[in-house]
């Protein structure tokens, strides 16, 4: 298949699910953007040599992943905690205050984590993937990765706790 045939397949089929990843990953609009750019363009030249072990979408997450991991190894990168207050699609919302607390809360609190807690949780919760996928990705047993995600938890909840309270 042609490298742009298959480029445009991936991104159709892959797109949102690979930049929603980056977003949340790097709290930067613009810096996803990037980020997914560059997982599509490192698919598409390693594509040959992709081992059909995983799907194609626990292959490009993987791949997303570490463009978000070097994207924030450069010196310049810092996070911009947005408040989801501001966001547009809240903003009109005020019967739902409650609601966005919380929800900033719990984001707050995923961004805190170590960059390995929170890459599990965003693979658990926001991508949905199963235990065999998540583990593939981070490279380890599935029970390892049931217990790094269920430390994880427990830290976003020692984080809530003494926010909230």
């Amino acid at each position: 298949m042609p490298a742009n045939k298959l480029c445009n397949r991936l991104i159709n089929e892959y797109g949102n699910t690979i930049f929603r990843m980056c977003y949340l990953y790097l709290k930067d609009y613009h810096l996803a953007e990037d980020a997914a750019q560059e997982t599509f363009l490192r698919a598409v030249r390693a594509y040959d040599s992709f081992v059909h072990k995983s799907s194609e979408k626990t292959w490009l997450i993987k791949i997303a992943l570490n463009c978000c991991k070097n994207i924030m190894r450069t010196r310049w990168f810092r996070f911009d905690f947005a408040n989801i207050e501001d966001h547009p699609d809240f903003a009109d919302k005020k019967n739902q205050i409650d609601e966005i607390i919380l929800k900033d809360a719990i984001s707050s609190a995923i961004m805190k984590l170590p960059i390995l807690d929170r890459e599990i949780i965003l693979l658990y919760y926001y991508e949905e993937l199963s235990l065999k996928e998540m583990s593939s990705i981070i490279g380890k047993s599935e029970s390892a990765a049931m217990k790094r995600l269920s430390r994880a938890r427990k830290k976003i909840k020692d984080i809530l706790k003494e926010e909230l309270l």
